[in-house]
């Protein structure tokens, strides 16, 4: 049953055992038939809310993160708003690189920056093994979030995959060209390779530990590999993601691989061994939904068109449920993350029609 490892841990104060069952998400990432299609949206924790922003005011996204009060409270504030099917754990990929003391913060408005770059075979030393005391803050936010939703609505925990999160490392923030990673990538494999190696393993111990204590989905963000050609994300990203993947595949929970501007790789991200692969907004869901064989699909709303008003917003959204189709196996998303800029009221809108009109598998 997919569900025995929730089973075997003490339940949330107030769950029953009958009360454990299969929510649609969860149904719909291993394309089975449900009754409406179901949605969630990623960084729908924080980002647009006015509740998120009163809550947090000015201080550092890894200070919040630190505070699992906060963290949970963020995590929670969009289901309570929107109603959507899932929650998504409020952090951040680099959290357990922070933990570890690899040097990294989180700077407003330019994103994960490396006080030194990881460029060396020496550096290697400085990705050391991810213990659960390292992110148990996080634990701890997992903890109290699993606690107040209903059984009927999953928690998502989630990872940066190796490729994307070595590209943050060697680069040492965020970048447009990715000189340093593929330079290093092409120069040295064998030193690529041993990196990618230790990000594997800290990955793998990060998605176990949420799960460990209630998270009951994962996705796995290659936020960053639309920068690599066909080859290159076989030979650098494909096998390291696929690990990942395989060190998460006994606990039986659905797995997502999301990337952006990974419409031509698509196939490959399919054989990473997902149970669902995330589009992002440059490709039609019909057209994915050929690239990715019998795998679920997620998506795929562009950010951008949930900024105007609610009507543009539902349209938009009703064009991505019209490619889409009723085959089973489909999550609606947007094709990356909620935009600071977005009116909450348009992502209320877009959940009530994706679950009055999204069917799948009728």
């Amino acid at each position: 049953m997919a569900f025995a490892g929730l089973l075997s841990r003490p339940l949330p104060v107030g769950w029953t055992t009958e009360e454990i069952v299969e929510p649609v998400l969860l149904r719909a990432c291993r394309g089975e038939r449900v009754d409406h299609v179901p949605v969630w949206f990623m960084r729908q924790a924080g980002r647009s809310l006015p509740e998120y922003r009163a809550l947090r005011g000015t201080g550092s996204i890894l200070e919040a993160i630190a505070d699992p009060a906060v963290a949970a409270e963020v995590t929670l504030q969009p289901v309570r708003r929107y109603g959507v099917d899932a929650a998504i754990l409020f952090s951040d990929i680099v959290v357990p690189y922070h933990a570890i003391g690899v040097g990294v913060d989180v700077v407003p408005g330019r994103g994960p920056v490396v006080e030194r770059p990881l460029r060396s075979r020496a550096d290697l030393d400085r990705l050391r093994d991810l213990a659960a005391s390292d992110v148990a803050h996080v634990t701890a936010t997992v903890d109290r979030v699993v606690a107040e939703l209903s059984p009927d609505t999953p928690l998502i925990g989630f990872a940066g995959a190796p490729f994307t999160v070595a590209s943050y490392l060697v680069e040492g923030a965020p970048s447009r060209d990715f000189v340093n990673v593929k330079g290093l990538m092409h120069r040295d494999p064998a030193l690529f390779a041993a990196m990618s190696d230790r990000l594997v393993e800290i990955t793998i111990a990060f998605l176990r530990l949420q799960v460990a204590h209630g998270a009951r989905a994962l996705q796995l963000f290659d936020s960053w590999a639309g920068s690599l050609s066909r080859d290159e994300y076989r030979r650098f990203a494909l096998e390291p993601t696929q690990r990942v993947l395989e060190g998460v595949a006994d606990l039986g929970v659905p797995t997502i691989l999301f990337g952006v501007g990974t419409g031509e790789l698509l196939d490959l991200m399919a054989s990473a061994g997902s149970d669902v692969v995330g589009v992002d907004w440059r490709v039609d869901l019909d057209t994915a939904r050929g690239r990715v064989g019998d795998h679920a699909v997620q998506g795929n709303l562009d950010p951008a068109r949930c900024v105007s008003d609610v009507d543009l917003g539902v349209a938009a959204a009703r064009e991505v449920l019209a490619r889409a189709g009723t085959a089973p196996g489909h999550v609606f998303n947007l094709g990356h993350g909620v935009l600071p800029s977005t009116d909450p009221a348009v992502l209320e809108a877009i959940v009530r029609v994706v679950h009055d009109e999204g069917r799948a598998g009728v």
